[in-house]
């Protein structure tokens, strides 16, 4: 068996349990652009370290995340092919212990790339003109500075997954980048963004697209900010403006803010131990949030100097 027949086999027995069709696209393309022109045609039992790190060389430093992900997929092919009695001995393409050796770690060569933040300072008037703009994108982009969720989360979210009596808005597992089900309480100014949008409901889909039962494109939110001179700034951003604000302006734990943007927790042990949601707590720091969003940073007052003398 070839590894390219190998690695669609792979895919073919496991997409079922993956969190949705996105990942096999995923896996099929970053495959068949780095490990199939190398030795997809090879049977798998050829392939050795040599023929790993022809492919991970190339891309390891200038697409550390991307190398990463095509080395854990061939490492999965071929403890599959292994499995399936296809080849045998040590598998080439194994992290610990083996590619550590010859590659510098992801951290050491990975350039983390922060997405452009709105300082939390300036939220209020950006706010201010969000409710000044028309539109189904100005609202989204409201409802998402508010529960501080992902552009992905706001424009898919569907109307069964909210209760508005219960001010609760649940994102199903396979719509989480963490992939658990995350319930974002929703402060009063969420709830309002909601009941407008509920007046003119036309779907499934609480922000509805241009097209019949379509949701909102995700490019909406980026055409809103080029269309209100907001160039130098993401919609992901407003993430990090409310973790910022968590941090610097009020005495929330960590792990409230962490939960609120659906963070999966680092640590093992905790994550074992941790039952709960903290859903209360996680309420008042939106509510709190959300008050100060409403809260326009206060023009600078003019004082004579004559009069300060005095």
């Amino acid at each position: 068996m070839t590894f390219e027949d190998a690695a669609k086999a792979y895919i073919e027995a496991n997409s079922p349990g993956w969190r949705n069709e996105k990942q096999a696209v995923q896996w099929t393309s970053s495959l068949k652009m780095y490990a199939y022109p190398v030795f997809g045609s090879l049977p798998v039992q050829d392939i050795d370290t040599a023929l790993v790190m022809k492919v991970l060389e190339p891309i390891w430093k200038t697409k550390t995340e991307t190398a990463s992900r095509v080395r854990g997929r061939i490492e999965a092919v071929l403890d599959w092919a292994k499995a399936r009695d296809y080849r045998t001995g040590e598998n080439p393409a194994v992290w610990r212990g083996h590619i550590e050796n010859l590659l510098p770690a992801r951290s050491r060569v990975k350039k983390v790339k922060h997405h452009p933040a709105l300082p939390y300072d300036e939220i209020g008037d950006f706010v201010k003109l969000l409710r000044g703009c028309e539109g189904t994108a100005a609202r989204a982009f409201g409802f998402l500075i508010l529960t501080a969720a992902r552009t992905s989360e706001v424009v898919g979210a569907q109307w069964d997954e909210v209760d508005l009596e219960k001010a609760t808005w649940i994102i199903p597992a396979d719509r989480i980048k963490a992939g658990r089900e995350h319930r974002v309480p929703l402060s009063q100014a969420a709830l309002s963004v909601l009941q407008s949008m509920e007046k003119n409901r036309q779907n499934k889909f609480v922000f509805p697209g241009g097209q019949q039962n379509q949701s909102l494109s995700n490019m909406a939110l980026l055409a809103l900010l080029k269309r209100i001179g907001k160039t130098d700034i993401t919609a992901h951003g407003f993430r990090s403006t409310f973790r910022d604000w968590a941090a610097e302006r009020t005495n929330y734990p960590r792990e409230v803010a962490e939960m609120a943007l659906a963070h999966a927790i680092g640590d093992k042990v905790e994550a074992a131990y941790r039952r709960g949601d903290l859903f209360e707590k996680r309420r008042r720091l939106m509510h709190d949030w959300a008050n100060y969003c409403n809260s326009p940073k206060p023009a600078g007052q003019v004082v004579a100097i004559k009069a300060a003398r005095q």
